[in-house]
């Protein structure tokens, strides 16, 4: 049986409208397709986790609401289990206005994190005792900012595989980075953390130096259409994206991505081998519509990640 993945984070209602093109700054442009489903960063990453066959405990915190509901019932259709899902009285769940231009399956996302941005000191008690019955940990930067902290400390001395998907962008201190085993950013990310302009693979290589030298054990860092660079700290590798037909929504393949790479590890992949088949998770969420529900399946992902180790 696989290790045990706890996936703290996110989760907002995804309010999505497809356009010809993106607007520009002030502007307006008509939409031709709208639709709402489940999103957020750490919602999106323990789908993907879960439907890739991983056992996955997901983190989160609603609303009392209608999106509440939602989310619940989504969760309860995937088989997952809510036993660590909290329940606001006071705060509203989480909303992401989204603009996918059509042609490029480029988007725009604006978030409003409500009940996942208010977790509590005795939220943050419950989860840190739930780290003891997992074996991986994987946190965003879509809830407030406090308690990632607390449970990177937690986990990191208890042991655990602790993975930061350091989105939406922001600055972390070295002291919290050294309790990070492996760190996902892509290039304005990685900017952000490092100070280091990122636009090639030179400079993804000297990122990743950056953020080893800062404490961290491991990293790759994202180039979207440019693939991934992943270092160890002694080896590097550079990966083309997994290309599974033409894409049309590119909102959720970060989040895919992360939730892949834990699914692999829990398996058993090692470091380099669980980048390939997170580019797979990856490339097969953005030949589909919408964020959670673009995840893959365990049998689908297996078999083009198959096909491209040949």
């Amino acid at each position: 049986m696989g290790k045990r993945i706890l996936i703290f984070g996110s989760f907002v209602t995804d309010l999505c409208c497809r356009t010809n093109r993106l607007p520009e700054a002030g502007e307006t442009v008509k939409g031709h397709y709208f639709k709402h489903g489940p999103g957020g960063k750490g919602s999106n990453q323990a789908i993907a986790a879960h439907r890739a066959g991983a056992d996955v405990t997901f983190v989160t915190k609603l609303g009392d609401d209608t999106f509440g509901r939602e989310a619940l019932a989504f969760y309860e259709a995937e088989n997952m289990c809510t036993d660590m899902v909290f329940v606001s009285e006071e705060h509203p769940s989480g909303t992401a206005l989204i603009i996918v231009d059509e042609l490029t399956a480029q988007n725009q996302i604006a978030v409003f994190g409500g009940a996942c941005e208010c977790f509590t000191d005795d939220d943050v008690a419950k989860v840190v005792g739930e780290l003891e019955n997992s074996d991986i940990l994987l946190v965003q930067l879509e809830t407030n900012l406090e308690p990632v902290k607390v449970l990177l400390k937690h986990a990191k001395r208890g042991g655990l595989l602790t993975v930061l998907n350091p989105a939406p962008a922001q600055h972390l201190d070295t002291e919290h980075l050294q309790n990070v085993d492996i760190i996902t950013p892509n290039e304005t990310e990685a900017q952000i953390l490092t100070g280091v302009t990122v636009t090639d693979i030179d400079s993804a290589r000297a990122a990743a130096d950056k953020l080893i030298s800062m404490g961290v054990g491991k990293a790759v860092i994202t180039l979207g259409e440019n693939g991934a660079y992943a270092n160890d700290g002694a080896n590097e590798r550079i990966y083309d994206i997994v290309k599974c037909a033409a894409p049309v929504d590119s909102t959720g393949a970060g989040d895919a991505f992360s939730g892949g790479l834990v699914a692999a590890l829990a398996k058993g992949y090692c470091f380099f081998d669980a980048i390939a088949y997170a580019s797979t998770v990856a490339g097969l969420s953005v030949t589909r519509h919408g964020t959670a529900p673009a995840m893959p399946f365990q049998d689908e992902i297996d078999r083009i990640y198959e096909s491209i180790r040949k």
